[in-house]
């Protein structure tokens, strides 16, 4: 089995070395095609403006200058081009991935443009709490990863679908089992704005989530995290809302 890796958090983050070797758990055939640098929450957005510039980062490594789904572009369409791979997987982010953040999320693209392309995706997060982005424990994603990933693709995955898997902030052994669940729903009202004043008195903006108690949604992602599961949520590029589809089409018949 050929497996190409990417992420969005860039070809020198520690969750990509991670997932590196989850791959190699899986088979001996694997490409690494990630972004030169951190794209973060560039959902799935193309670089139509300017040019891709790629760099080989070491053997089977390539680095491109571009997005997540430029990254599995250049992946498929060019460098394995004469032999594709036959699982895409994309991460391990830093951070989950859940809830609204699957529209956000370029780890998310990463498998989903891989899926347009007729290739199996999933992609994979590791969740971090209080201790913050500098204690991440990628040792829970790496103890577990393989395992999922294998029963994953023992099951299957049907043609249109992608697969988000998100571990939880514990220990490899405190992981209270694996969820398969729906993609949650967030208190937006916990969604603010953090205005600042810069040293030449100019304002600037960050975007923030307040700190608060939030009960998730049961059966959810959110939830699945919160309780110490392994979250596993498949996901559908056609976005078409079925019982809409048809009101409108009564509507405008």
């Amino acid at each position: 089995m050929r497996i190409l890796v990417t992420n969005d958090d860039g070809i020198h983050a520690p969750g990509l070395k991670c997932l590196e070797d989850i791959a190699r758990d899986l088979s001996d055939d694997v490409w690494v095609v990630a972004p030169e640098t951190d794209q973060s929450g560039v959902s799935h957005s193309l670089s139509l403006n300017d040019p891709l510039r790629l760099r080989q980062a070491g053997e089977k490594r390539y680095a491109v200058k571009g997005t997540p789904s430029d990254c599995i572009i250049m992946g498929i369409r060019h460098i394995l081009k004469d032999h594709g791979p036959d699982l895409v997987l994309s991460g391990v982010n830093r951070g989950q991935n859940v809830a609204e953040d699957v529209t956000y999320s370029g780890t998310i693209a990463g498998a989903m443009e891989a899926t347009i392309l007729g290739v199996k995706a999933i992609a994979l997060s590791q969740a971090y709490g209080i201790g913050g982005r500098a204690n991440v424990k990628w040792h829970t994603a790496a103890h577990h990863g393989a395992k999922v990933v294998r029963r994953i693709l023992e099951v299957g995955i049907e043609p249109g679908i992608l697969v988000n898997v998100n571990f939880p902030d514990c220990e490899p052994d405190a992981v209270q089992g694996i969820a398969v669940a729906a993609q949650g729903v967030r208190n937006q009202a916990l969604l603010s704005i953090d205005e600042r004043v810069d040293g030449r008195g100019n304002p600037y903006f960050w975007l923030a989530f307040a700190k608060a108690r939030f009960e998730p949604g049961h059966g959810t992602d959110l939830k699945a995290i919160a309780e110490g599961r392994i979250s596993i949520t498949p996901l559908r590029l056609d976005l078409t809302d079925e019982p809409t589809l048809t009101r409108f089409a009564q509507a405008f018949t």
